[in-house]
């Protein structure tokens, strides 16, 4: 009989937020797959906890996602824990999880901290709609494709970024899609848990003479709504009209004048069919 995967949730700095149940299951399970063997060691031993661990992250997550799963089929049950917060958002785990959906493997989870929503609900930005973008690519011309595709993104939208690259992240974005409000969350649950509300100009500014420590989260705000109409009915179904001419159908030229103009189609339509 096969065994099974469960993900667990760990602390993303505060070991008191590690649930009993998260403890349950690492004292549960026959073998560990973790991000760093290092970092979860030390949370093993906080707890008391004794289990044989493998390691399994990015670089290796092919060949030991293989590995883990063969052991599973066998009948072994296993816990994925990445170094803080939940496996498989914006993490190699992802990849475990497809592996296991696509072998009939069960995946359980116990859910715990996650820096994501954390941060969303202490930066004082509108939490009812978000996106998460996890990591900008370095690769200058992914990075550019990213910013370009969220330029218009009107819910919240949250990004992971290292220190050492926040200056440079926050110019990007302050280029790209103009001044924003933003919360710099950083050292969440640590002793020096901080959390900045200002603008991405101010931000770019600050964070251009000094390099914080600590990881980092940064919450944005949505781009605002498209501006009213600039056109009125009457010059929108000139365009219309002009559509018509052009061999199109009355409610194909009413769309088309619709997007060039931002009237609605429907009266774009009655006007012109008037």
């Amino acid at each position: 009989m096969a065994g099974k995967l469960t993900l667990v949730g760990t602390p993303i700095g505060n070991l008191s937020d590690m649930s009993p149940r998260a403890v349950q299951a690492l004292e549960a399970c026959d073998f560990i797959a973790a991000e760093d063997t290092r970092v979860t060691i030390k949370l093993l031993n906080h707890f008391g906890i004794k289990k044989p661990m493998v390691s399994y992250y990015e670089h290796n997550k092919r060949e030991r996602g293989s590995q883990i799963c063969s052991r599973i089929e066998a009948g072994e049950n296993c816990v994925l824990v990445t170094d803080a917060g939940m496996p498989a958002i914006s993490d190699p785990g992802e990849d475990m999880v497809v592996r296991c959906k696509e072998l009939g493997i069960q995946v359980g989870v116990v859910p715990g901290p996650s820096a994501v929503i954390t941060a969303l609900a202490v930066s004082g930005l509108p939490s009812g709609r978000f996106a998460f973008e996890g990591f900008l690519s370095m690769n200058r011309k992914n990075r550019k494709e990213h910013l370009e595709a969220i330029s218009d993104e009107r819910r919240t939208m949250i990004f992971y970024e290292a220190p050492h690259k926040l200056s440079a992240t926050l110019n990007d974005l302050h280029k790209t899609l103009g001044e924003r409000q933003i919360a710099i969350v950083r050292e969440l649950t640590k002793l020096h848990e901080e959390v900045i509300r200002t603008t991405l100009s101010k931000a770019a500014e600050r964070f251009g003479a000094e390099t914080p420590k600590g990881e980092i989260v940064l919450i944005i705000e949505g781009a605002p709504p498209p501006a009213a109409p600039t056109f009125t009915l009457s010059q929108a179904a000139s365009f219309a009209a002009e559509f018509m001419e052009q061999g199109m159908s009355a409610s194909e030229a009413a769309k088309r004048a619709a997007a060039k103009t931002g009237v609605k189609k429907g009266d774009i339509y009655r006007e012109i069919t008037i």
